[in-house]
């Protein structure tokens, strides 16, 4: 049963996978300054799956519950009331005035010079990378939280036939900036199969044919497609299955950090300094030019387009055994 409003804390974070999985640290660091309270996370319900894989170290769960939430749109009904709102979304105004609206008793958030009420919050500051920028802002507040807490243990049940042992790719990204091209996958799925590797392509449904293709070139079987096939809950599962994992700077790549599974990832737009795996997890490489751009980009960006598939092969080289591959060893 939910505990009354006063005993609750609402959390907005109401965004996409890469973004939930940045926060895991923070969610973890916000239940264990409020054991006794109600967690709702305003998020995706989608993400519900893997929200109730985040626990505490007593095994309880850091988000008791999700309410479905998207972008700045406003907020279900009920919600209203909280004793604590903690913004992870953004830094205002807008993320804000939505938890403002729920009338909280108290808010943890960033300064916002159109928010009064902000004043005296931590400062925003430019280029942190964003596991520890939502700790930081938590610390500064009362809530020691450390961005080493970024794991998940993975889902149970099975995952999707074939993905044990096997390279993942996954070609697709939100945008054009970010998707490296189609034809260095297809290099790869090819280098990868010539090895004698199980390559699996990953992705959402409007990815699908986008993915048929490059198996259909590259000589693979049928099954060896799961874009459009899975939910999240199974493909964290094939993730967790997998030996390793080639993505570009999407939610893909988080959830490989966060599942410990290794992982060569392509950054083009953005720095992986903001939004990559801890340098100090060897079992992740990335690929970065040193370019920045628009990450929103219609077409592959410059320094995406500097990263080649000799780099990618070397880097999977390079790569430690997976945890699951270790264990069969």
């Amino acid at each position: 049963m939910a505990l009354r409003p006063d005993r609750r804390v609402l959390i907005l974070r109401a965004l996409g996978l890469g973004d939930l999985l940045t926060a895991v640290p923070a969610l973890r660091a916000i239940a264990s300054a409020y054991p006794s309270h109600e967690r709702l996370l305003a998020a995706p319900r989608t993400l519900a799956p893997l929200a109730a894989l985040v626990r505490c170290p007593d095994g309880a769960p850091a988000v008791h519950r999700v309410a479905h939430a998207v972008g700045l749109d406003p907020l279900p009904a009920g919600l209203s009331g909280a004793s604590v709102a903690v913004n992870l979304h953004g830094r205002g105004p807008q993320s804000h005035r939505l938890l403002q609206a729920a009338r909280p008793g108290r808010s943890l958030w960033f300064a916002c010079p159109e928010v009064p009420e902000s004043a005296g919050s931590p400062e925003w500051r430019p280029r942190e990378h964003e596991v520890r920028r939502w700790c930081r802002m938590l610390s500064e507040q009362g809530v020691p939280a450390s961005p080493d807490h970024l794991y998940l243990d993975p889902l149970p049940g099975e995952p999707p036939a074939g993905t044990a042992g096997a390279t993942l790719l996954h070609p697709g990204a939100a945008d054009g900036a970010r998707r490296w091209p189609a034809e260095r996958f297809l290099a790869v799925a090819r280098a990868e199969s010539e090895r004698g590797a199980r390559v699996v392509l990953t992705g959402s449904e409007p990815e699908a044919a986008l993915c048929g293709a490059i198996a259909s070139q590259a000589g693979l079987a049928g099954d060896s497609v799961l874009a459009g096939r899975t939910d999240l809950a199974d493909l964290a599962r094939a993730v967790a299955a997998a030996d390793r994992v080639v993505c570009g700077d999407t939610g893909m790549a988080h959830l490989a950090t966060a599942l410990g599974t290794p992982s060569v990832v392509l950054f083009g737009p953005t720095a992986p300094a903001e939004w990559g795996p801890p340098p100090a997890r060897r079992r992740h490489r990335v690929l970065w030019a040193g370019m920045t751009g628009d990450p929103h980009g219609a077409t592959p960006s410059e320094g995406l387009l500097e990263i080649g598939v000799p780099d990618v092969l070397g880097a999977l080289e390079e790569l430690p055994l997976s945890q699951r591959a270790t264990e069969a060893a």
